[in-house]
């Protein structure tokens, strides 16, 4: 295994993994407008199986298993141990949803088995992304298709942008490389689609979609604020540039971070405007 993917492996059965089973509900409420979407163009039908790769808590899974119904059948895999743990426990018992520990990159995948390959927001943490789309497009039947949703670049999506912006000036950062594995490496369309093509898919389609969700909340404006400051503490790349940096420089960033929500519309919420690609494709019949 690759040293990206092993670090990418151990975070996400460590801190990252562990924050997201602390804030999931909250975190899946926000982002539940992109999975909506991308289910509606992945158009899942009574009695199909779908992989739902980067499954997470299994939301979107469980979404997709309400769709096909009891004659289909839906596979979340995730890397994340306490996630799929937290999946199961919140699955109804009657579901046909089924959650698995995996890499979908690399696991070993029923060969044509699936009639769709969908995620929200899993697929971009690839150290080797058109091998990874090579890998599971094997296990997609002919004829059968892709639907993912993605972010597009920092600039578009202020739940990191106005952070990372405020503490520009107050913790040294290198410019990040646009195209290293993490949630903004599918930003440029022209390499989502270069990825597809080398990995074999065909009909390739991506859709900006843009929405305005709640990042911060409480019930007066200034608790939805501090809220905020507490999430993107908390979860997402301003955690990370923080975490070795002294007191007084995280209460300053503090600040400043606060400063530049404070900025935004809401009353009891902070909102903010995020950006995505609504991607689709198909594996050839032939």
């Amino acid at each position: 295994m690759a040293q990206h993917d092993a670090d990418r492996v151990a975070d996400w059965n460590d801190q990252s993994g562990e924050r997201w089973v602390t804030h999931q509900a909250r975190l899946d409420a926000g982002l539940a407008v992109f999975g909506e979407a991308a289910i509606e163009a992945a158009a899942p039908a009574t009695g199909e199986r779908v992989l739902d790769i980067g499954c997470g808590a299994g939301a979107s899974t469980l979404a997709l298993a309400a769709r096909v119904g009891a004659g289909g059948q839906v596979l979340g895999v995730d890397i994340s141990e306490p996630l799929i743990a937290l999946a199961r426990a919140l699955a109804p018992k009657d579901t046909p949803a089924l959650f698995r520990v995996a890499d979908a990159g690399r696991a070993e995948l029923p060969e044509g088995a699936f009639d769709i390959l969908f995620s929200r927001f899993g697929v971009m943490f690839f150290a080797d992304p058109t091998g990874a789309f090579a890998h599971m497009r094997r296990a997609l039947k002919p004829g059968g298709r892709v639907a993912f949703v993605c972010w597009r670049g920092t600039a578009e999506n202020d739940w990191v942008r106005l952070p990372m912006d405020a503490i520009r000036g107050i913790v040294p950062m290198a410019p990040p490389d646009p195209e290293a594995p993490g949630p903004f490496s599918f930003g440029d369309r022209g390499r989502v689609t270069r990825i597809l093509t080398a990995a074999g898919f065909t009909e390739i389609a991506i859709a900006p979609f843009d929405a305005s969700i709640p990042f911060g909340e409480g019930a007066t404006r200034d608790a939805a604020i501090d809220d905020a400051v507490k999430m993107t503490f908390e979860v997402g790349p301003l955690s990370r540039a923080l975490a070795d940096q002294p007191d007084d420089i995280r209460a300053r960033a503090s600040a400043a971070v606060r400063a530049a929500f404070a900025g935004r519309a809401g009353e009891r919420s902070v909102m903010i405007g995020s950006a995505t690609w609504i991607v689709t494709a198909r594996n050839p019949a032939s």
